[in-house]
């Protein structure tokens, strides 16, 4: 099963009011997630605005240099991938690794998860962030998997 849903932020405001729902409806089990979209689309924003929602008492920063950055002052702990510097060859690497961030009651997030060569989890979400010429982003959510299909019709509500 595969759901969607789509949401058109216009300001940094619109963003946290999604990020504050997103953070809300996983809180509780957790999820796979997985974000795309180019250099300074949103992903990292979006990610610190979920940790923020979450109660994350650390400073949220980008893991592009190394790879993984995790917050653990929350009620559910957070890890946050960067793929980008690993690319094709270095993820596998780090493939079993991905698998245990995907298991139990956490929140994982993997930024460039295109360089994955289709081996993160099965049940994930994935969000495609893009952005017109206004500075609009565009928030694309997808289920991948049964798991996480509640997430997507609680933001669709």
């Amino acid at each position: 099963m595969e759901n969607k849903f789509i949401c058109k932020c216009k300001t940094l405001e619109d963003t946290k009011k999604l990020a504050y729902k997103f953070a809300e409806l996983v809180k509780e089990d957790g999820c796979f997630v997985n974000l795309f979209g180019e250099i300074g689309a949103g992903k990292t924003a979006f990610v610190k605005l979920v940790a923020e929602a979450l109660g994350i008492k650390e400073r949220v920063t980008s893991p592009s240099f190394v790879i993984l950055n995790e917050y653990h002052s929350a009620s559910i702990p957070v890890y946050h991938f960067d793929l980008y510097r690993l690319e094709h060859t270095g993820i596998s690497t780090i493939t079993e690794e991905l698998r245990e961030y995907s298991e139990g009651r956490k929140i994982t997030f993997v930024e460039w998860a295109e360089f994955s060569q289709g081996e993160l989890p099965f049940e994930r979400i994935e969000i495609n962030v893009t952005y017109d010429d206004d500075d609009t982003r565009i928030y694309e959510f997808k289920s991948v998997g049964n798991k996480n299909t509640y997430v997507i019709e609680g933001l669709n509500n």
